[in-house]
């Protein structure tokens, strides 16, 4: 299923930009996973929304030779456009500095696919954030989300061995796929078509947990104390209509 991602961390070079680019869980192999759900070809226009250091943007542009929009709040747009360019990429991605929860800065059906990974449970929690969105992606195209998630919904009964790492923050972000299922059924003008835990959680929070990436060590701690009970991978994928 991970045939790129695979390929791609055959070398030992690769795999260190890995280690430096990383934000979570990797957004290279979570958007391989992802994208096998779509169809997508080298004529499309996709917004990668929270692209982080882009890898997820470097996927899209060297599987499918789509063209894509790299937006991310955290990031900046120049220190993106350098390491595109080193990568051979500029000519199909556009790096850009957006808050989604402020508006975006396209015009109405732009966009052939919406794609997030790693990033939308951060600004997508609550019911305004979706629709607020579908405007931009044209009749017949796709939103497809890819975050971190739990199993269940904790509420006030969180773990005895979650509770040193479950903080307000943490509550507002990371939830169930039913929870996420509910959200999303509210909107009006898309049809979702698929919401699943994703096969790859394991092994993508194993990678991550290799990164260069301040702070680090303390997730490391988490996974280890849930030990698999609670966490997983959450994948949304909606038409709008």
């Amino acid at each position: 299923m991970y045939p790129f991602t695979d390929r791609f961390m055959s070398s030992a070079e690769n795999v260190e930009f890995l280690k430096a680019t990383m934000m979570g869980p990797n957004a290279m192999r979570v958007s391989e996973e992802l994208s096998s759900h779509l169809k997508i070809n080298e004529n499309m226009r996709i917004l990668d929304l929270g692209c982080g250091q882009g890898l997820s943007t470097l996927f899209l542009v060297k599987k499918y030779g789509a063209s894509v929009f790299a937006a991310d709040l955290w990031i900046s747009p120049t220190e993106n456009y350098e390491r595109f360019q080193s990568l051979g990429i500029d000519d199909k991605a556009v790096p850009i500095s957006v808050d989604a929860t402020k508006g975006l800065p396209f015009a109405n059906g732009y966009f052939d696919l919406l794609f997030t990974v790693d990033a939308y449970h951060h600004f997508g929690d609550t019911e305004e954030m979706l629709p607020s969105l579908i405007p931009f992606v044209k009749k017949g195209g796709y939103i497809a989300v890819a975050i971190p998630g739990i199993k269940y919904e904790f509420g006030e009964n969180v773990p005895d061995e979650m509770k040193p790492f479950w903080n307000d923050e943490v509550a507002r972000t990371i939830h169930s796929l039913d929870w996420w299922k509910e959200l999303w059924s509210r909107a009006k003008g898309i049809e979702i078509i698929d919401i699943r835990e994703m096969l790859c959680c394991n092994q993508t929070w194993d990678e991550w947990h290799t990164a260069h990436w301040e702070g680090i060590e303390e997730d490391i701690k988490m996974r280890k104390a849930e030990n698999g009970n609670y966490y997983n991978l959450i994948q949304m994928i909606a038409k709008v209509i």
